[in-house]
C-alpha cells in the first residue's frame, strides 16, 4: 500500500512545517511541500492535523508469558497502537523471566504472532546468570534490565561482586530500577510497628522514599562510572536524582542517561487521598515538588526520554489493602495524549514532546531507522489532533485489565492514525490486524 498525507504540520528534529509525506511499503519515501500523487497513492487530508513520529516506550510490561490474567502481548500493544506508540520494550519480570536466552525468545517468537506494534524484549539479570547475559546478540535485543530493588522471584541483583560483573563485562546497555531494599524494608518495619498492618496507600512514599531511590541511583552511577558502562536509570522518582545527570552534553555523548515517566509527570502524593493503589507504582508517586523538579528536568534535558513503566494489574488485585496490592498501573494508552495535556497548558512544546518520546529513544537505544520524519526511515508514524477532546471511559479502554488511572478525565487532544512500519494499523477507533509490527534491531557499535 501507498500512502499520501497531504498538508501535515510535521513535528520532527525541532521543527514544525506543512508537507507532504509519501509512504510506500514500509518506508517512508519522499517528504516535499507538495508532492503531486502520481503513483497512485491513497491521500490523506492531514489538514490541520499533526503528524509526529510514532512513540518507542522504553518501559513496559505486557505479562506475558505466565501473568496473562493481568495483560497479554496482544491487547497491551493493541492499547499502544490506539496511544500512538509503534514501538515498546518490554521487561523480563514474566513467568517465566526473561533470564534465559531460550526464555527471551520465547517472547520474540509470541509477539511475531500477535502484537501490532514494533517490540524488543529485556534480557533479564539475576545474582546467578552473568554467563548466560553475556551469550545475549544485543545487536537484536534492546538491553540487560537489572533490578536493583525488589522485583519478581530471584530478579532483585544484591551481590555487589555480581554487580561488578555485569557493569564491567556487558556491552549493551543496562537498564536499571534503582531502590535500595534493605532500607525500604527498614522503613516498613518502623511504619508498621507505629501504625499497625492496615496502612492508607499514602504511606507508600514514606516507605519507598526518595533515600532508597537516589542510595541505589547513585550506587549504579558510580559503577558505570568505573567500568564506563552505557547506563540508563528508569522512572525517576525524586529531585534528589537529580544531580546524578548530566545536561551539558549532548544525548548521543552521554553514557549514563535517564528516564521519567507519566505518573511521574502528572500525579503526586496527594493523589493517594482519591486514587489509592491505584496510583501505587515503584518507585512510588512522590511529593509536588519532585513532580515539579523532574518535569524541569525533562525540559532542561538532565532527563533524556520520556516512557510509561506501564504495568497492569486486575482491579481485584488493587483493590485489595495497601500491604497487599501490587505496585503498577496501565498507561501505554494515553501518554501521548497525557503529554498533549501538558502541551496545552503550555508547560512543553511539541518538539520537546517528540524529542523525548521519539528521536531521544532512537538515539539512546541506538534503533536502526526508526524514531524520526525521514526518507528512508520506517512509517512509523501518528496523526494527532490536537483539538479533538477524548474522555477516557471504561468502555474506550483497550488494556485486559480494564482500569486506568486516567478514568473520568478529558484530555484535549486525540490520536487519529497510526502507522507502524507503514501500516495503517489505527484509524480512528478502527483496527487493522492483517499484519504484525516488527522486531527492533540496534546498532551496539
Amino acid at each position: 500500500m501507498k500512502y499520501l498525507i497531504k498538508n501535515a504540520n510535521v513535528v520532527n528534529e525541532g521543527e514544525i512545517a506543512v508537507c507532504d509525506v509519501l509512504i510506500e511499503g514500509q518506508f517512508i519515501s519522499k517528504i516535499e511541500r507538495n508532492i503531486q500523487n502520481t503513483f497512485g497513492a491513497k491521500e490523506i487530508d492531514a489538514t490541520g492535523l499533526y503528524l509526529m513520529p510514532g512513540a518507542i516506550d522504553d518501559q513496559v510490561h505486557f505479562r506475558e508469558p505466565g501473568l496473562t490474567h493481568k495483560g497479554e502481548i496482544y491487547t497491551e500493544a493493541k492499547a499502544a497502537v490506539a496511544g500512538g506508540v509503534t514501538s515498546y520494550m518490554e521487561m523480563p519480570n514474566t513467568v517465566p523471566q526473561s533470564t534465559t536466552v531460550e526464555e527471551l525468545e520465547k517472547k520474540y517468537t509470541r509477539a511475531a504472532q500477535c502484537s501490532l506494534a514494533n517490540y524488543s524484549f529485556f534480557m533479564g539479570g539475576t545474582n546467578h546468570n552473568l554467563d548466560e547475559a553475556l551469550k545475549v546478540d544485543y545487536s537484536k535485543v534492546c538491553g540487560l534490565k537489572i533490578f536493583m530493588g525488589s522485583s519478581t522471584g530471584d530478579m532483585l541483583v544484591d551481590h555487589e561482586e555480581v554487580l561488578e560483573g555485569f557493569f564491567s563485562k556487558v556491552k549493551a546497555l543496562i537498564a536499571t530500577h534503582c531502590e535500595f531494599d534493605p532500607l525500604i524494608k527498614e522503613n516498613q518495619t518502623r511504619i508498621v510497628a507505629e501504625y499497625g498492618e492496615n496502612l492508607e496507600p499514602y504511606f507508600h512514599p514514606i516507605i519507598r522514599n526518595a533515600e532508597a531511590c537516589y542510595k541505589s541511583s547513585s550506587m549504579a552511577v558510580a559503577l558505570a562510572k568505573k567500568h564506563n558502562t552505557r547506563l540508563h536509570i528508569l522512572h525517576i522518582s525524586t529531585a534528589k536524582e537529580l544531580s546524578l545527570f548530566n545536561n551539558k552534553i549532548p544525548l548521543k555523548e552521554k553514557r549514563i542517561t535517564a528516564e521519567a515517566c507519566i505518573h511521574h509527570l502528572w500525579f503526586s502524593d496527594e493523589d493517594y487521598k482519591t486514587k489509592g493503589n491505584f496510583i501505587k507504582w515503584n518507585p512510588s508517586v512522590k511529593t509536588a515538588y519532585d513532580r515539579d523538579k523532574i518535569f524541569e528536568a525533562v525540559l532542561n534535558d538532565t532527563i533524556d526520554v520520556i516512557a510509561t513503566d506501564h504495568a497492569p494489574h486486575t482491579i481485584e488485585e488493587k483493590s485489595l489493602p495497601y500491604l497487599k496490592a501490587p505496585s503498577g498501573g496501565p498507561l501505554v494508552q494515553h501518554s501521548i495524549i497525557a503529554m498533549l495535556d501538558f502541551y496545552h497548558q503550555q508547560k512543553i512544546s511539541l518538539e520537546k514532546i517528540v524529542q523525548k518520546m521519539s528521536h531521544n529513544v532512537a538515539d539512546l537505544f541506538r534503533i536502526e531507522k526508526r524514531g524520526y520524519i525521514r526518507e528512508g526511515y520506517f512509517a512509523d508514524l501518528v496523526l494527532v489532533n490536537l483539538n479533538k477532546a477524548n474522555t477516557v471511559t471504561k468502555d474506550s479502554l483497550l488494556y485486559k485489565c480494564g482500569w486506568s488511572p486516567f478514568e473520568g478525565h478529558t484530555f484535549k487532544s486525540s490520536i487519529e492514525k497510526t502507522f507502524v512500519s507503514g501500516h495503517l494499523v489505527y484509524d480512528e477507533g478502527k483496527f487493522d490486524e492483517s499484519q504484525y509490527g516488527s522486531r527492533l534491531s540496534f546498532n551496539q557499535e
